[in-house]
């Protein structure tokens, strides 16, 4: 217990010594890919300020690595807003998540021993019951710490960073749908993943991995076509 309490607290004084504007960055970054902030619907930078409780330069700051990173759109008179996604953006998205996501999972196949795997099946049982229970803001968070671990074995971060910004891109459309349809609709081949990660399989893992991508992403763009 002491040990958890330590880390805790390391990672509270690791985040109090962050510039301000990385912490909003974060903040911000995370509100935009669990969906707390709704595509399409403007906010002000003096909005984001007062409930943020900062000041208005690391909040512009942020907000200029947002617009970066493709997860903002500036709308003028001091307003941004999470982009609405075509379907040629879902298209464009399938085509790059399957490439670099099934590429890091192969690449975490050949790093992860049993303890990584169990750790990793841990996480999907935790998942399943917030799919069960209906709980969305849990099933968003799990699913993106499942992809999350398992891409952190691949020794690759110039394509984890590329997938992080995939991810924002798509996770308030991803927040959208499973609002409207709910959790249980969604697909999982998290399964498949680790049958193929305790076989040693590389090739199967990346193929389990694709999977999971297209067939989640398909039923987002569906969804978004009905809407």
């Amino acid at each position: 217990m002491d040990l958890i309490k330590n880390k805790a607290s390391s990672a509270k004084v690791e985040t109090e010594k962050r510039p301000a504007h990385e912490q909003v960055y974060q903040t911000l970054k995370a509100q935009i890919m669990f969906g707390d902030l709704v595509p399409g619907q403007p906010v002000t930078i003096q909005g984001l300020t007062d409930s943020l409780g900062v000041g208005m330069t690391p909040v512009r700051e942020a907000i200029r690595r947002l617009i970066s990173d493709g997860a903002l759109v500036f709308q003028g008179n001091r307003r941004v807003s999470v982009p609405l996604l075509s379907a040629g953006d879902v298209e464009q998205m399938i085509f790059a998540r399957i490439s670099i996501e099934s590429e890091l999972s192969c690449r975490a196949a050949a790093n992860m021993n049993s303890a990584d795997i169990d750790n990793l099946e841990r996480i999907d049982q935790r998942l399943d019951r917030t799919i069960a229970d209906g709980d969305v803001s849990g099933y968003l968070h799990l699913n993106h710490t499942f992809h999350e671990t398992l891409y952190s074995y691949a020794d690759a971060p110039i394509l984890l960073d590329l997938t992080e910004r995939l991810w924002l891109r798509f996770g308030p459309s991803l927040r959208v749908v499973c609002g409207r349809f709910g959790t249980q609709s969604l697909p999982d081949r998290h399964k498949d993943i680790i049958t193929a990660l305790r076989a040693k399989d590389a090739k199967m893992a990346a193929k389990a991995t694709a999977q999971d991508i297209e067939q989640g992403m398909e039923l987002m763009a569906d969804a978004l076509t009905d809407g």
